[in-house]
């Protein structure tokens, strides 16, 4: 299902004025995951159950001192091709939105699918996301 646009607008800013980069077709989702480092793709989606707590999850987490190189997001329903390929990239996962994967020079390290999201405070999502930040990637905040 292809959401219309204005629907969707103001879940794209959520994330988009945190810096968050989107990928709205299959080349920049490829150029995306090619970037040596870590990338972090967030599965963006209409879902109100989950994906009401996953925006803020991220928001808080990049607050952390050590966050991804690159952090990119696709939207479900919206960028149908972006978020298909993206999903390719999240090898022994099924379709899930919302969703967010961390992957390490193209590789896929760490994944919270939607049933880790649904049911669970934003700030314990970011937790899981901050821990994997951590034990994943090296940049500080600041830099």
């Amino acid at each position: 299902m292809n959401y219309p646009e204005m629907m969707i607008v103001p879940m794209r800013q959520e994330l988009t004025r945190l810096g968050v980069e989107e990928l709205r077709t299959v080349d920049a989702v490829d150029d995306a995951v090619k970037r040596p480092g870590t990338t972090m793709v967030v599965v963006n989606s209409v879902c109100g159950c989950a994906a009401r707590n996953a925006r803020p999850a991220v928001a808080a987490a990049l607050a952390h001192g050590i966050k991804p190189d690159h952090v990119t997001t696709v939207f479900a329903g919206q960028d149908l091709d972006a978020t298909s390929r993206a999903r390719g990239y999240f090898t022994g996962y099924a379709p899930s939105s919302p969703s967010i994967a961390l992957l390490k020079d193209g590789q896929l390290v760490h994944m919270i699918e939607r049933w880790q999201i649904e049911g669970r405070m934003a700030s314990d999502i970011a937790g899981d996301l901050t821990t994997a930040f951590d034990k994943y990637c090296t940049q500080t905040a600041n830099a």
